[in-house]
């Protein structure tokens, strides 16, 4: 079966915003690559002073893994308000949903706070303080 591993472009944060994803879920990163790690030849129109951001960084989050990138300045920026997709977290429990939420919310804008919704799930959203769009989701048909 396929995987489905969401990658994000950054305006220059990546590297903070994935420290903080692993505060939230834990583990080691399986990959951080700068741009002054790749060959010259790749990097020649890396300024200076982007050189220690992130070309991609992997931190696997259970059986998948979250991705991400900084935008160096020669390709323009993100416009991160424009992001409408959203990274979909299904929890184990109610707790673990709470727990997630409640992390990656801090500072961020919530459109839905968790709790039970309509369809019968227990369910938020927000948009946390990096402008990346999380939906945490615990269905209890799911985990039986």
């Amino acid at each position: 079966m396929a995987q489905i591993n969401p990658y994000i472009i950054f305006n220059g944060n990546a590297e903070e915003a994935f420290l903080f994803y692993k505060s939230v879920f834990g583990g080691e990163f399986a990959m951080l690559i700068r741009f002054k790690d790749m060959p010259n030849e790749h990097n020649n129109q890396i300024q200076d002073n982007e050189a220690n951001k992130i070309m991609h960084i992997a931190l696997p989050i259970g059986k998948n893994v979250l991705m991400a990138n900084d935008v160096p300045a020669f390709m323009g920026k993100v416009n991160e308000s424009e992001n409408r997709s959203k990274i979909s977290i299904s929890a184990e429990s109610k707790e673990e949903a709470d727990r997630i939420f409640n992390a990656l919310s801090v500072d961020g804008a919530v459109e839905m706070p968790i709790g039970d919704s309509p369809w019968g799930s227990y369910f938020g959203m927000f948009r946390d303080k990096y402008g990346i769009e999380w939906m945490i989701d615990f269905d209890p048909r799911y985990h039986i």
